[in-house]
Parts: structure tokens; sequence; C-alpha cells
């Protein structure tokens, strides 16, 4: 399986020169072919798009596209390739995921990239050479696993550079202490575990306030301006240190739970619905439940566990994990409901954590139920005592 190594690298301000011509010149081609392929009837095949790209070279116009390396201009117009392909396969139904919108134009404000193949660069020692660029010392974390297919230099909103590194990674067998886990997502409690343990999520309240700040400044100021530059660069660099902070939380904890577990279940959240309330969108997009569960599946083919998605109709909040009793749904205030049948306590979380692994392994949560005269109840509600206990907040 391919995966990627990504480092960070601290350019001179020669090959800070360099880069940023490459990331012009490879700005300029996608542009350009987004264009024609907008103007064109029918949409040109990766060859005309080389054709236009060679002929645009001898123009006066463009002829600065000779000064860098050719491959990262061929390789933006095979991703331009790729993402119609893409997008066209998302319209007719045969690309599996929500559906894609089509290329957009890029901008200078955004973050850049080039891809480097084999032939454009090298390696040596720690050094890693680029074509017409020059060697570039990235600050090496770990090793390489095996030699590079392919290296793209990026540059991020806040002027942070990276080399990543696509390598071929062998799986890793270890031996798995439990045989199965279940895992409940929520906002303040990141995850629960069916086996008692939580894991809480980052505070990113003082970084959120100060994105908040700088975003009223942005908004006043004029547009091309000096101040406004800056502004925009210091909101780049919290929005860089929020997200190195869940990246950070997510794979440590991703990590852990694939290590220790044969199978992990997880439930199939509607994240793209429920950041729609707008009480909890905010809280809910940071999260990053959906990058828990990308992880999470990634290094379980890694490490040769299982990875089980449960249907996200499944009542797990609803049903009772000792007798498989349904007591029907609870507000998101009841944290701690009593069961009517059994006289179990549980906590909310914890319990559907438990509900998730059952039904992850095949045993149904309420199958103790199917043969016995029991009706299940309607909605509980917080005055019913004998049903819900300690009614905290969210």
């Amino acid at each position: 399986m391919k995966a990627r190594y990504q480092f960070r690298f601290y350019p001179t301000d020669q090959q800070r020169q360099s880069l940023a011509q490459l990331f012009g010149c490879v700005r300029v081609v996608w542009n350009d072919a987004l264009a024609l392929c907008k103007r064109s009837e029918k949409l040109p095949g990766l060859n005309a798009l080389s054709a236009m790209l060679t002929q645009s070279k001898k123009t006066d116009e463009r002829q600065w596209l000779k000064d860098v390396s050719s491959v990262p201009l061929q390789q933006s117009l095979r991703q331009l390739d790729t993402a119609y392909r893409n997008f066209f396969n998302s319209c007719n139904g045969k690309r599996k995921g929500g559906k894609m919108g089509s290329p957009r134009f890029k901008k200078k404000t955004n973050s850049q990239s080039a891809e480097f193949t084999k032939s454009a660069f090298s390696m040596s020692g720690d050094t890693v050479y680029l074509a017409k660029i020059g060697d570039l010392n990235p600050v090496w974390s770990r090793d390489l696993p095996s030699e590079p297919s392919s290296v793209t230099v990026i540059k991020g909103c806040a002027n942070r550079y990276f080399l990543s590194f696509v390598v071929e990674v062998e799986p890793v067998q270890i031996d798995a202490k439990n045989q199965s886990i279940g895992i409940d997502l929520g906002i303040k409690t990141f995850a629960m575990m069916s086996n008692g343990e939580r894991a809480e999520s980052p505070d990113y309240s003082q970084q959120d306030r100060k994105i908040r700040k700088l975003q009223k400044r942005l908004a006043r100021q004029v547009k091309g301006s000096n101040r406004r530059h800056k502004t925009r660069l210091r909101i780049a660099k919290v929005h860089n240190k929020i997200a190195d902070t869940r990246k950070d939380f997510l794979h440590k904890l991703s990590t852990k739970v694939v290590a220790e577990n044969a199978v992990i279940v997880l439930e199939d959240l509607n994240v793209s619905g429920m950041v729609k309330n707008r009480h909890l969108s905010r809280a809910i997009s940071q999260q990053g439940w959906r990058e828990f569960r990308v992880l999470c599946e990634g290094k379980s083919e890694k490490y040769g566990r299982e990875f089980v998605a449960i249907n996200r109709w499944e009542p797990t909040s609803q049903v009772c994990s000792d007798c498989g009793f349904r007591w029907g749904k609870l507000d998101l205030k009841v944290r701690s409901v009593k069961c009517l049948n059994c006289g179990a306590e549980h906590d909310r979380d914890e319990n559907a954590a438990k509900n998730i692994e059952k039904v992850g392994m095949g045993n149904r949560h309420d199958s103790k139920w199917t043969l016995r005269d029991c009706k299940t109840t309607s909605v509980a509600k917080p005055s019913e005592a004998s049903r819900i206990t300690v009614p905290l907040g969210r």
C-alpha cells in the first residue's frame, strides 16, 4: 500500500525565489488549460493539453515557462485531466462519495504545490535535489520506509514549506490486546470506548477567539493593502496551529486504537447534515470526525485489522446494552439513563459505544427482546425521573 510522508524544510532566499517562480508557472499552466477546457465544446484530452503547453512556450508571453522544470508543468496537466475525470464520474454515479464540483482556477494566495516524478528529483543522504531548484535539506523526523516514487513541494498559506513523499509501505504484524472495540464520537468527549476509556477533545476555544478577532479586523481593511496581507498571514498561522493540534491528537488516538484492537467499529455519522445545526456546527467542524475515520480505516489496512462502519440509523442511544430493552429517543442534555427493565444505570455515551460494538460484531442489541411480549416506549422526557438520571449540560 502507498502512503505519504511529509517533512518541513527551510529554503534559502534564492531557493524561495525559484520556488515562487515554479509555483507561478504551475498555476499559470493550470489556469490556461482550464480556460481552454471551459471554452471547448468537447473536453480536450491530455495530449491536446500537452501540445497547447508546447506551443505556449514558443510565444513571447509564455516563454518564461522554459525557466522551470517541465515535469511539474506536465504533472499539473495530468492532475487537471484527473480532476475532470473524477468530476464526470461523480456526476454519472461511477465514483463513490459525495458529488464533486468541477475544477476551479488557482489563486496566488492559496496553498501552492508542484509535483516532481523520479526523472526530476534525486536523494543523496539527507539531501533532496529538485530539478532547477537545487539541494533541499528537510527536517527528517523519521526514515522513509522505501524509495519514493514522487515528491511534492508544498507552500502553505502561512508561508510554510513541506516536502511530501509517496512511498510504498509494507503491512505491519502486531498482536492485538483486545478482540474488538466500539467507539462513540462526541464533542466534549471526542471518543468514548466500549471498554470505558475516554478521549477528551483538545481545547480550541482560545485559538478560535483569536481567529474571530482577526477576521473582524480583516473585514475592515482595504483589499490589496499590506496590512490586510499581514492580517491574512496571522489568520493562516492560527488556523495552522489548530489543524496541527487536531492532526497530532487524531494520529495518536487512531494509532493507539488500531494497535490494541483486532476489530474497530465506528458509526457512520451524517456529518454534512449535522453541521447544519447552527448551534453546534462550529464545534462539530473542529472535531475532525471524518478525518479520524479515514485514519482508522487506513491504519487498519496497514496493521492487518478489520474496520467496520455500522449503519447511521442504528438506535445505539435508544437501547440498553445489558438487556436490550429499547427506551426510545433521548434529548441531547440527558447524559445518564436508567433502564426500566433491568434497573441498570448507564452513561449515555458508554452505552452507545457498547451497542456500536455489538452491532459491528454481528450481535443485534435488541435480539433478547424479539421473542418477548414487550413494547418499545415513546420518546423519553426529562420529567421521567425513573428513566433518566443526571440531566447534565451538553
